[in-house]
């Protein structure tokens, strides 16, 4: 499906007009090859720029404020810049089973776009085949905050650059806390001995969760110190080498999950079919479950969790150093084989300039890529946004590590809410660091 960002109805009927004169003058004159030539000479004074993009899977001609806030700052590349910048998009029933990562990989292999939006496992495959163009280049990159840069850096180069940092946190509602005097938690122990209160006052289930952000948990207590100590690359390093164990580093998380799921705390066959926030949604608006995971823009969006009837908290997820958000980088990616290679750079260093992330970040309320952006957030998201800002909080996503975190643990997580044992899950990643070292 491709469609301009400017609505031009009437250029849209003068064109329709042209070619039934077109195919009129073809059929009287069988000048078929004089008409051909007419096109694809007017489509080459035409400059294009073509983006291939996720859309709303339920319903693609839903509102939508993050495309909206997008929609702007391309319209303001398409002005100074004189193209057009055309949408090729993603939903799922014309790709049928195939997701929005098979699709991307497929399209970008075969060329047939000129940038992406990328999700982090998808960022880390294409730039270690080379398939991405460094952005370090771009005059907007100067500006980047340190986490996009490591998170988006494959073998040296930067190689997709987001217009957001996405922050991923424990939703909950502070009224159920207070009605049972309970502090929000900070740490494994304190969230369980919250859940077994809930838990014993009637609440079925006190953590709604769904089949995709379970992994958050796992990746806060896994890479807390990682993350948070002085030697974060050094311990990369030894990872990627097969010197530090990857199990070492998931078991604690795995542990963890399991005893939740085996107190009841969390539902894993719900969890498992639950597509994010449309599953565990429901419960947590009608105030029946009280606590959810999700990413920082779903507090602002209403259609999310933006226009609930109680007090709103987003927190870190627990760890033993306390609340920890989970930060997980998609981003934009250019091929390195763009037909339109250079129009591409010049529409992301506009739309990645400060201005335009300044309108984008306060379109949106999130937080900035560019480390000039400060935004105000709603209440709720303080906590968040105060932890991210004093650099506590670990990566969902690394594309310095060789073994994809974020789909590879959200996958194998999967397995554990199937019935796998933990140390059948272990198994998994000692598999998947196996293959990483060749």
């Amino acid at each position: 499906m491709t469609y301009s960002f400017k609505k031009r109805m009437k250029k849209i009927a003068a064109i329709s007009l042209t070619g039934v004169m077109v195919f009129t003058m073809a059929a009287c004159t069988k000048q078929e090859d004089f008409d051909e030539n007419l096109v694809s000479d007017r489509e080459n004074r035409v400059k294009r720029v073509n983006l291939f993009g996720p859309m709303e899977k339920t319903n693609p001609d839903a509102g939508n404020i993050a495309r909206t806030a997008f929609d702007i700052t391309v319209m303001e590349a398409e002005k100074k810049l004189g193209l057009t910048v055309e949408y090729r998009t993603y939903t799922a029933e014309n790709y049928k089973e195939k997701t929005y990562d098979d699709v991307t990989l497929d399209r970008a292999r075969n060329n047939m776009d000129d940038f992406y939006l990328l999700n982090p496992d998808t960022i880390q495959v294409l730039g270690n085949e080379g398939r991405l163009a460094d952005l370090s280049v771009l005059d907007s990159a100067k500006n980047l905050r340190d986490v996009v840069k490591i998170a988006n850096t494959v073998n040296g180069k930067l190689v997709a650059i987001p217009q957001e940092v996405v922050v991923h946190g424990l939703f909950v509602n502070k009224d159920m806390f207070d009605k049972y005097g309970l502090e929000l938690p900070g740490t494994p122990d304190e969230l369980m001995e919250c859940c077994r209160v809930f838990k014993e006052k009637g609440i079925e289930t006190p953590i709604g969760a769904n089949r995709w952000w379970l992994e958050c948990f796992v990746l806060a207590q896994a890479y807390a110190d990682l993350y948070n100590g002085e030697h974060t690359d050094e311990e990369i390093e030894a990872i990627n080498r097969g010197q530090k164990k990857l199990r070492d580093y998931m078991r604690p998380g795995f542990e963890y999950l399991k005893k939740l799921i085996d107190a009841g705390y969390i539902d894993a066959d719900k969890a498992y079919t639950y597509e994010a926030i449309e599953g565990e949604g429901p419960d947590f608006r009608a105030q029946k479950t009280p606590i959810v995971m999700a990413y920082w823009g779903a507090a602002n969006a209403e259609s999310a969790y933006g226009k609930v009837d109680f007090n709103l908290q987003v927190i870190g997820f627990p760890s033993h150093r306390g609340q920890m958000p989970v930060i997980s980088m998609t981003g934009y990616g250019v091929l390195t084989e763009a037909k339109n290679l250079k129009n591409t750079k010049d529409v992301l260093d506009i739309i990645l300039s400060d201005e335009q992330l300044k309108t984008y970040s306060e379109t949106n309320k999130v937080i900035s890529p560019s480390k000039n952006v400060e935004v105000d957030c709603i209440d709720a998201l303080k906590p968040l946004k105060d932890k991210v800002n004093e650099g506590t909080y670990v990566l969902g996503s690394n594309a310095n590590m060789k073994v994809e975190q974020w789909g590879n643990i959200c996958n194998v997580v999967r397995d554990l809410l199937k019935g796998a044992s933990v140390e059948e899950c272990m198994e998994k990643f000692d598999k998947l660091q196996e293959d990483s070292l060749g």
